[in-house]
């Protein structure tokens, strides 16, 4: 997930999750009602990488066009950047819970509108409709969960946001592999997202506004009731003195920042304290998505297509391990992230990420080098007017053309019987494939037979084990101890809307690369991506695991410099002294 809000949790405050939500039902029943918001937020980012495979199948013009399949698979990603936005405005004039009504009737008209999208242009209105969704999911559920629970087991119940969240994109490629067989196939994949949204409206509609927002709008009351029904009778009077401190000292520090949005921007970039946090906070989400994670996420079916498994139900259940993976990732993360913090498991997470893109590269180039070699008796006789055109246009050198060159010249390969034998390089249509079956031979189209297509699939798996308890969960942390308090809201915000902006870059050209510069060159240029995002993690982003707010704005103040450098620097001082 790759995206979202994780808010730290050690395993003590896990024990008392256990004990205080089986004394108190109520609150788990907030907390699991809210937090299906994050589950469709993986649903719906998840789904279309298995979809994509079918949607291509039903529409030539998806099929031939890699900037539409782009643009289906990335327009949920651009809704969501807007989503997010108007969803802080939601936050504020409506209160947390209305936005959650609306994010849920944005997610089920977006999944009815794709399931009966009769053009491709109408599944990318529905997709920004569902990342309309996704984007106020990717805020509110986790912040009404917060503002919903008590204060000793806030982190564990918020931090069930961000397992939900992959915990959706698992679910997206069960589904997907469900409906495989079904007359329909993508349709019902993506309408299916419509039925946890009205789930979820159902439930909110019996739950209560958050106290938080209730007490900011001066009804004390309904925050009282709240208030009752989550804490023990004792605590309640405790907990109303906590909320109106609290309140009162973020409307002063709103006061002292100015109402408009500009006002606080200029403030916060005049701060060094809020400038140096910003260029960790941005830093570490920039990152987070540049190390390739939402082409795996987005993109896996058709990647492991490219390893050359040809098969989309093959493809769909090889994929299903990777998100899988994610997904008991996230659990890890929390297990560890305060033990061993962030800056180090970052760092380890990424040292694991470049070994695995860089081996992948080399995979995905051995893949090419040794893909089956063209027949050419078999492509010239395989049916009248079949050939590929490039194939038997003038060219000096057709005994060199192997499969990966005649998918690259926009032609399908039927195999041999045996795939690795030189097979027939045909038109790329829907006659050439039925004919390829019809003769007990396989077609390929998006990757070749390979003997290394196995490996593609296992480092994939291990690139998402490295990336998921570190890269995939800390920079989300961080964010949310990075700045200091009157500056948290913008600082995270202003990280979030980069971590959006870079996602969508990532998913709206990785079609395009693999086009341009192969499978083995984009994983390459990943790889690079990824070792420049290190060293700027080992520059900007200090360690906050065990400190006080107040101890990260001092640390800040004097400015963060690495171990490392910091005694290079002291010798120097020495020397000169």
């Amino acid at each position: 997930m790759v995206e979202g809000g994780v808010v730290k949790a050690d395993k003590t405050e896990f024990t008392e999750c256990w004990r205080t939500t089986w004394q108190t039902p109520y609150i788990m029943r907030l907390a699991l009602s809210a937090g299906i918001g994050g589950l469709l937020f993986g649903y719906d980012t998840g789904v279309i990488s298995g979809a994509l495979l079918y949607i291509k199948d039903d529409f030539e013009q998806v099929e031939k066009k890699t900037w539409l399949q782009e643009t289906i698979v990335s327009m949920a990603v651009a809704g969501a950047i807007v989503g997010a936005a108007i969803g802080g405005w939601i936050n504020d004039k409506f209160g947390r819970k209305i936005s959650i009504l609306i994010a849920d009737v944005l997610f089920f008209i977006g999944a009815i509108v794709m399931a009966i999208a009769p053009t491709p242009w109408v599944i990318i209105i529905g997709r920004i409709l569902v990342g309309f969704g996704v984007g106020m999911a990717s805020m509110t559920s986790p912040l009404y969960i917060s503002e919903a629970s008590p204060a000793r087991i806030r982190g564990a119940l918020v931090s069930t946001n961000g397992l939900l969240i992959t915990g959706g994109q698992f679910l997206a490629y069960l589904i997907n592999l469900a409906f495989v067989h079904a007359r329909g196939t993508w349709r019902w994949m993506l309408g299916v997202a419509g039925l946890p949204a009205v789930v979820q409206f159902v439930l909110m509609l019996s739950l209560p506004e958050s106290p938080r927002w209730l007490y900011r709008k001066d009804r004390t009351a309904e925050a009282r009731a709240i208030l009752e029904r989550i804490y023990p009778a004792e605590e309640v009077e405790g907990e109303m003195a906590a909320l109106k401190e609290s309140v009162e000292a973020e409307k002063a520090d709103e006061a002292a920042m100015g109402d408009g949005f500009f006002q606080k921007l200029k403030g916060a970039l005049q701060n060094p304290i809020v400038r140096r946090g910003l260029a960790a906070g941005i830093t570490v989400q920039v990152a987070q998505q540049f190390v390739g994670i939402n082409t795996v996420m987005y993109y896996s079916p058709s990647i492991v297509q490219f390893a050359g498994f040809a098969s989309n139900k093959t493809a769909l259940a090889l994929s299903l391990v990777t998100s899988g993976l994610n997904a008991v990732g996230s659990i890890v993360s929390m297990m560890f992230v305060d033990r061993y913090g962030r800056r180090r498991l970052m760092i380890i997470s990424m040292f694991g990420i470049i070994s695995c893109l860089v081996i992948l590269s080399i995979v995905f180039r051995q893949a090419s080098l040794h893909a089956p070699k063209i027949d050419p008796v078999d492509s010239i006789s395989f049916a009248p007017n079949s050939t590929c055109p490039a194939y038997v246009s003038p060219n000096p050198t057709p005994l060199k053309w192997n499969c990966m060159k005649c998918l690259k010249a926009e032609c399908g390969f039927c195999s041999n019987s045996n795939e690795y034998a030189p097979g027939a390089c045909v038109v790329l249509s829907d006659e050439t494939k039925e004919l390829c079956h019809s003769k007990g031979r396989t077609f390929f189209k998006d990757g070749c037979p390979s003997k290394f297509g196995f490996l593609a699939v296992v480092f994939l798996g291990l690139y998402i084990i490295m990336y998921s308890p570190g890269m995939g969960t800390v920079p989300w942390i961080v964010n949310s101890e990075i700045y200091p308090l009157r500056y948290r809201g913008l600082g995270g915000g202003i990280a979030a809307v980069s971590n959006w902006i870079s996602n969508l870059i990532v998913s709206e050209t990785f079609l395009t690369l693999t086009h341009a510069l192969g499978s083995s060159g984009t994983f390459l240029l990943f790889a690079l991506f990824s070792t420049i995002g290190l060293i700027f993690i080992w520059l900007l982003v200090p360690e906050t695991k065990g400190l006080q707010f107040e101890e990260v704005e001092k640390m800040l103040e004097v400015g963060y410099k690495p171990s490392l450098l910091r005694r290079r620097a002291e010798r120097k001082d020495v020397d000169t002294a």
